[in-house]
């Protein structure tokens, strides 16, 4: 009964959405290079996005539009690129349905079939989603196949910090995340400004559908839980200051500046294998590296390419 009743408001605000938002009529808002973006490539965006994210729901139309166009743009660029990377893209059906589960369960559903009548109710088309995850798989491919090798992981030194760490209890945090870039016409104290402002104002998770160019702005900027020792020592002190539910100073990285939020912080008894330890902190190193790289490559090939508004 209660999903029921979260189905049809959800319903409602589409509705009234659509009515104040976007006109009826199929208009063409971007080209880029040889590809389109339609008002209903927005729409369909926001629908997404909001299915992920109900607390979008709680900014104002014009930062949903804008939020929706700059999410509909990425996704067409990143389409491009793999397009003239890869013959053939694509993803197992195995992979993607593990991806979509990752998804689903972040909002509480609990399986697949639940996942698509969530989906439905919302009037958002499954295999539209089908191929947005797909997207995402392949560009993460094709930023691993670009910069395998300049990853740069030190297991000797990680196993070496995991035996002669004497502590028997071990940190872990639950972070959300704001990755933010400066524009021409701001410094980084009247960026951080506005962002902070709007924290303040409507909470962590606006902010970064609003402001942050992460692939987690769609959720909220949450990142989930994070051990302490797979962290740098720098963010190590910066977190160590810090209690649950306050934020960090922007923090420079090679994609741009970012802004942590402690959700929860966790302290568990050390139990560890410590092969077992390793390849996970050496999983997550890899990961936080692709990310910087596929930051870094994306800003650079978005500068290739034409983007005209209509």
């Amino acid at each position: 009964m209660h999903k029921k009743k979260i189905f049809i408001y959800f319903s409602l605000i589409f509705l009234i959405f659509n009515q104040n938002l976007f006109s009826t009529e199929n208009k063409i808002l971007f080209k880029i290079d040889q590809e389109i973006i339609t008002s209903i490539d927005v729409e369909n965006e926001y629908r997404y996005l909001i299915a992920l994210n109900s607390n979008i729901r709680n900014l104002s139309n014009d930062e949903i539009f804008e939020i929706s166009k700059k999410s509909s743009i990425r996704e067409k660029i990143k389409k491009i690129v793999i397009n003239d990377n890869f013959k053939e893209p694509k993803v197992p059906d195995e992979y993607l349905d593990l991806l979509l589960k990752s998804i689903y369960q972040k909002i509480n559903i609990n399986n697949l079939n639940e996942f698509k009548e969530y989906l439905k109710s919302n009037k958002i088309d499954y295999q539209n989603v089908r191929n947005k995850i797909e997207i995402e798989a392949l560009w993460n491919e094709l930023i691993m196949l670009k910069f395998k090798s300049k990853i740069k992981i030190d297991k000797n030194e990680i196993k070496k910090n995991i035996i002669n760490r004497k502590k028997t209890i071990s940190k872990s945090y639950f972070l959300s995340e704001i990755l933010f870039e400066i524009s021409n016409s701001d410094n980084l104290s009247k960026t951080y400004s506005k962002i902070k402002n709007n924290i303040n104002e409507k909470g962590f998770d606006n902010a970064a559908l609003r402001y942050s160019i992460s692939n987690s702005a769609s959720t909220g900027g949450e990142i989930g839980w994070v051990e302490e020792s797979s962290l740098n020592k720098k963010l190590i002190s910066i977190l160590s200051n810090k209690k649950e539910n306050e934020i960090t100073d922007p923090i420079a990285t090679p994609g741009g500046f970012l802004i942590l939020k402690i959700n929860q912080i966790k302290k568990t008894e050390n139990k560890l294998n410590i092969n077992d330890e390793v390849e996970k902190i050496v999983n997550i190193k890899t990961n936080n590296q692709l990310k910087q790289f596929s930051l870094i490559y994306f800003n650079k090939v978005k500068k290739d390419i034409n983007i005209d508004e209509i």
